[in-house]
């Protein structure tokens, strides 16, 4: 594979040192699932840890970037040009369930623009990052988006409420930002939804334009209530088509 840049390096090393409370924190989930008070609060404060570890971690290698991350909000800093965006368990609901799908979502905004994104399932043990220019990997090897060209064959991946009877097949996995690698690594062929949150999506933006997929025109400083329509450039506009009331 190519050499990753510094910045990424960070963003890896990050999210590898927060994985690993996160497996023994999601141990302990299984225990709690049958106690009468559950896991939230648990899961609450496993949400909070991992979120110190990696803004620790990425404050020490560039003290002066800005943050924007689901637990602790906006954090203006020194460098107002480059903002890290960060959510700590993307699929929070999975974890709290005790299902392993969930991931640690890292992406570095420069400017108005993307420019590195790292997706990390922990359990699975499965890396997906991608940096402007230099493609789309999932541990260590180059990815594409899928090559499929008839709706009818492809699957798609969405989460939220569907208001309208879609003619498609699609899953919901709880958590936005595997479903954007997995489009990425082409394991889907699309995902579409309503209401996202920027730290949901910023990684997955990257990884699935460095695959070679194309997106619906994304505003950056929006934090709250973004929609993405992403999949291969072959079937884009038959997606779009179908998703017209969406």
């Amino acid at each position: 594979m190519n050499s990753i840049s510094a910045n990424l390096n960070v963003m890896v090393k990050a999210s590898e040192k927060a994985s690993k409370v996160l497996i023994r924190d999601f141990g302990e989930i299984e225990k709690l699932q049958v106690s009468k008070k559950g896991p939230s609060d648990f899961v609450t404060n496993s949400d909070l840890k991992v979120e110190k570890i990696i803004i620790d971690e990425l404050k020490k290698a560039r003290p002066n970037y800005s943050i924007i991350s689901e637990e602790n909000g906006i954090e203006n800093n020194k460098d107002k040009n480059n903002t890290w965006i960060i959510d700590p368990i993307d699929g929070t609901i999975n974890f709290l369930h005790g299902i392993p799908h969930f991931a640690i979502s890292i992406a570095l905004k420069s400017r108005n623009e993307i420019i590195s994104g790292l997706i990390f399932d922990p359990i699975k043990n499965e890396m997906f990052f991608a940096e402007k220019g230099n493609g789309a990997y999932f541990n260590n090897h180059r990815i594409k988006v899928s090559k499929k060209n008839k709706l009818n064959n492809c699957l798609f991946a969405t989460g939220g409420k569907i208001k309208q009877d879609l003619d498609l097949l699609y899953r919901k996995s709880g958590c936005a930002a595997l479903d954007m690698a997995y489009v990425a690594a082409g394991r889907y062929d699309g995902y579409f939804q309503n209401n996202l949150s920027l730290w949901d999506i910023a990684a997955g933006i990257i990884l699935i334009k460095e695959a070679g997929g194309v997106l619906n025109e994304i505003d950056l400083s929006a934090n709250k209530n973004i929609k993405i329509i992403a999949s291969s450039s072959d079937i884009n506009s038959k997606l779009v088509e179908k998703l017209t009331k969406f």
